[in-house]
């Protein structure tokens, strides 16, 4: 846990302003995971990207120059480093599953035409699976089900990486069109 450190000084335009940033990231530690976790769906990741945040906040609280409250420029550094996870792992996001802490917002959200095309979408999808190889079925067992990495999947099946990365490329592919 964080303790207090001595008093920060930063400077605005108009008066200096004292910020205790381990003492606001103390403060602020659940709802920041919460805010994460709202968005992010893979718990180790949401504990990764709470972790950066309060790391990036320490090391460039030099920059803040106190035009908003210190917890909001605590949430738009967490909003910033969630929209640059997103960028760097989009591929990833189409093997995600739907986590049980997530799943009643989703409910809660769709109307109930959205619903019955939801579920028109995913039927679609599980019949286009079914119909996969048997090997590519596994492949996406090991990933989804066994929340595995490609590296998992080659060596459970024993072929190389690049062809678990073409395979699932082109089986991810297939789906999309399949929807498309």
């Amino acid at each position: 846990m964080l303790t207090a450190a001595p008093i920060e000084i930063t400077y605005t335009a108009e008066a200096p302003v004292a910020v205790l940033w381990q003492e606001i990231l103390c403060q602020q530690n659940r709802k920041l995971h919460n805010f994460i976790r709202k968005r992010v769906a893979n718990r180790e990741d949401v504990e990764d990207i709470a972790q950066m945040t309060c790391v990036e906040v320490l090391r460039n609280s030099h920059k803040f120059l106190g035009a908003s409250r210190p917890e909001t420029w605590l949430f738009g550094i967490a909003a910033n480093l969630i929209r640059n996870y997103y960028k760097t792992h989009q591929n990833r996001f189409l093997f995600d599953s739907i986590s049980e802490d997530n799943a009643p917002d989703l409910i809660q959200e769709c109307d109930p035409s959205d619903i019955i095309a939801n579920d028109q979408l995913l039927s679609v999808m599980a019949a286009s699976i079914d119909r996969l190889p048997e090997e590519t079925r596994r492949m996406l067992t090991i990933l989804v089900e066994r929340n595995g990495s490609y590296q998992d999947v080659a060596t459970s099946l024993n072929i190389p990486l690049g062809t678990v990365k073409s395979r699932l490329s082109r089986v991810r592919e297939s789906l999309k069109s399949t929807i498309s």
